[in-house]
């Protein structure tokens, strides 16, 4: 289920400080002709974005592409006037293709399918059924970043960035990140409901009865899974908000003599 995926940032994030005491100070983001590579194109394969512990100590830190450096955080910007442009539609299947075919993406499909096997969870195929559990982890986590980034984005004409406020109380920002998945940005600045978040974990959760044992395809399993992923989703906003802070903290610290 999509709250494991949760579990396993939650237990690389425990594990940051390590990570960060052996990571120098990254090279500010380029594109492929030496300019500053602006973050409204940090899903495309050419942009690599600075690392928040490389941000100077009068400046916010900003969101780096990668948690850690392994989980991905494509679909996250910082909330500045020069990325408050809107993406094209073609941008907006960039940031669902690269959550979809992301290595990392499909690691923890296959932890979290050898949890279900071993735990005999949802979705409850037989015990010798591993492949069956793997194939609807890629199929639930494929269909959700078509729906959620790329596919209703376009339609209905709203921004599937998470715009990062960088500054501010913790308290206050995590309760911005937390509503996130309930509020969200037209391509034109507005503020709209959330519709392709919310009907999109539906329409995905909708989905998977397509392919779960029989036993799993019912109204109440198929609402719960919804609230779960929208649980998961304000959580993981949460991370991606404050994450940076903390690497830069850390950072501080660890440079004084």
């Amino acid at each position: 289920m999509v709250w494991l995926r949760g579990a396993v940032a939650i237990v690389l994030l425990a594990t940051w400080p390590v990570v960060a005491r052996a990571q120098g100070a990254d090279a500010v983001g380029t594109t492929p002709g030496g300019q500053p590579c602006a973050i409204l194109v940090t899903s495309l394969p050419d942009c690599a974005v600075a690392s928040a512990a490389a941000a100077a100590p009068d400046e916010p830190p900003a969101s780096p592409k990668r948690i850690l450096g392994i989980i991905p955080n494509f679909t996250t910007t910082d909330d500045t006037f020069q990325n408050s442009g809107p993406l094209a539609a073609r941008h907006k299947f960039v940031l669902a293709f690269d959550q979809m075919f992301d290595v990392s993406a499909h690691l923890g499909n296959l932890f979290q399918a050898s949890i279900q096997q071993a735990a005999g969870g949802q979705p409850h195929y037989a015990a010798d059924a591993f492949g069956k559990r793997l194939a609807a982890a890629e199929a639930d986590q494929m269909s959700s970043c078509l729906f959620i980034y790329g596919a209703l984005p376009s339609v209905l004409h709203t921004d599937p960035r998470y715009f990062r406020r960088e500054s501010g109380p913790a308290t206050s920002r995590a309760w911005y990140a937390v509503t996130r998945t309930f509020v969200t940005r037209r391509d034109d600045g507005a503020r709209v409901m959330n519709v392709p978040q919310l009907a999109g974990q539906l329409a995905q959760a909708g989905l998977s009865n397509l392919y779960y044992p029989e036993q799993d395809r019912t109204v109440s399993g198929t609402m719960t899974n919804w609230a779960i992923q929208l649980a998961y989703n304000s959580a993981f906003n949460v991370l991606k908000e404050l994450y940076p802070d903390v690497v830069a903290r850390f950072h501080r610290h660890a440079m004084r003599p």
